[in-house]
Formats: C-alpha cells, structure tokens, sequence
C-alpha cells in the first residue's frame, strides 16, 4: 500500500471517531461548560502523547519558528473546540456539524490567495461536498441560533487555519512532535480560560457527562484527530478537510441509533452526493501527486 493510500485509510478511519463527538458533546454538556468540557478532553488527550513523546525525546526543541507555529497551532485548535463546543449550547448539533464541516471553504480560500487561481477538482468538490452535506442536516430552523452559527463557523475557520499550520511545519518534527505540543498548547489554554469563566467539569457521579468527555478524549481526540494530523503531513489539507465532510453523515446515522431518530430517503442522497464529491477531490489529489 502506498504511502497515499495509508493516509487516506487513516482519515477514513478518523472519520469513524470524530463523526461521533457531536453526540459525545451532547451527553458531556448536560451538567458541564463548553470551556471545561473541551479543556477536559485535550487535557486527557495530551497527556500520554506528551509522556510518551518525552520518553522519545520528541519534546526537544529543534528549530524556533517551528516551535513558535506549534505555539500558534495550539491556539488554534483552542479555539477550534471552545467556540464549535460552544455552539452546541445555540445551535443543533446538525446544523453546528454542518458549519464545522465547512472548514475546506476556508482551506481552499487560503489556497487561492496564494496561488492566484482556483483548481477545478478543488472547487467542484467543495462545492459537491457542501450541497451533500446540507442535504443530509437540513435548513436552519428557530432552535439555531446567530450566536450558534456563528460560534460553529469560528471553529470551522480556526481547524482549517490549523491545518494550513500544521502541514508547513518543519518535517525533522514527527506527528507525535506536532500532536504532543499543540494538545498540550490547547489544554493549557482551555484550562485558563476555564477557570476564569468559572466553567465547572461534571459531578464527579454523572457518568453519563464523564463518558462523553473520555469517549471523545480517546477516540475522537487522541485517535481521530491525531490521525487527521498523520494525513495532513502527506495529503493537502483541503484533501484532508474535505473528507471530514464525511462527519454530518457519520453523526446522522449514530443520532438514529441512539435517539431513535429516522432517517430518511434524504439522508441517502446527501450521503452519496458527499462520497461523490470527494471521489473528484481524491482525482485530483492523485492529478496532483502524479498518478
């Protein structure tokens, strides 16, 4: 298998965790803040990165504008899961999901700016994957409010200039390099900002809060985002943030599942839309590379 196409399984898979934090949130936001919940699941997926990347020596420091882009990054995705946490207090978690997902937007708007030009496959699978998605969310309605989406999309814009970050980072730092440093950055930043918003983690007793932080510190987190990491270093990142366009679907079928909601004929097309507009934005990654 070639090196592409061990990062694309590696998202496909990643796709699988992080499909699920929506649903994760909803259970860890019932007695708990959006700050504290988000401080708390970077901080319980930092921590054995960072242990374990000292065990490795991977926490020394090798060059200095790569440390100060981490540092930048850190507070990027900071940002990232205190404002999309947020808007799941305003908005569905369809919608919210939606908007989070219009993070390749954003990627392929940096993309233009530097380059002076706008690639076809990029531009029609942005678009493809967008009109799927909302598909299969549906139109805003009154339980969303201006301050969700607008919280939503500050999360969307904050992943994808953390991408862009990430992806130029300097090659001698491995992905435990990056991830180590930037969850680390992050939880630092959530805990601060935590504790002066006076945001309080769940009782101690609630586990049904505490599941949904771990089983997204764990699988959404430790293992979903630090794979999307892995991939960014070989796919571009509007690839990358394309294919988590997958997400909507992925927590439309596990909202089905565990709150018995139906889906519907709609839910298919939107699916099928989606896969199809990452097939041209796969085609034109491979244009890319030179297959």
């Amino acid at each position: 298998m070639s090196r592409t196409n061990r990062a694309l399984l590696l998202v496909a898979l990643a796709q699988l965790a992080i499909g699920a934090a929506a649903v994760f949130a909803r259970f860890a936001l019932t007695s708990s803040g959006p700050l504290a919940v988000s401080a708390a699941r970077l901080t319980l997926g930092a921590l054995p990165l960072v242990v374990l990347a000292a065990l490795r020596g991977r926490l020394r420091p090798i060059d200095a504008t790569a440390e100060r882009r981490l540092a930048l990054a850190g507070v990027l995705l900071a940002v990232h899961f205190a404002t999309w946490i947020a808007s799941l207090d305003f908005a569905s978690v369809a919608i919210s999901t939606l908007l989070v997902c219009s993070t390749p937007v954003w990627t392929e708007v940096y993309a233009v700016l530097r380059r002076r030009g706008i690639d076809p496959y990029a531009a029609t699978s942005i678009i493809g994957a967008l009109a799927g998605v909302a598909i299969v969310v549906g139109a805003p309605d009154r339980a969303n409010t201006p301050l969700g989406i607008a919280l939503a999309l500050a999360g969307a814009v904050a992943i994808a200039a953390y991408l862009v970050v990430v992806r130029g980072i300097d090659r001698r730092y491995d992905t435990l390099a990056v991830t180590s440093r930037t969850y680390a950055y992050a939880a630092v930043l959530l805990t601060l900002g935590a504790s002066l918003a006076h945001d309080h983690l769940p009782p101690a007793g609630d586990l049904r809060a505490w599941g949904g932080i771990l089983a997204m510190a764990l699988l959404s987190q430790l293992f979903g985002h630090t794979a999307l990491n892995a991939a960014v270093r070989v796919l571009s990142a509007t690839l990358v943030s394309t294919l988590t366009l997958l997400e909507p679907v992925i927590a439309a079928v596990l909202a089905a599942w565990l709150f018995t909601e139906r889906l519907g004929v709609t839910t298919a097309i939107g699916a099928i839309v989606i896969l199809a507009a990452i097939g041209v934005a796969l085609r034109g990654e491979q244009r890319d590379a030179g297959g």
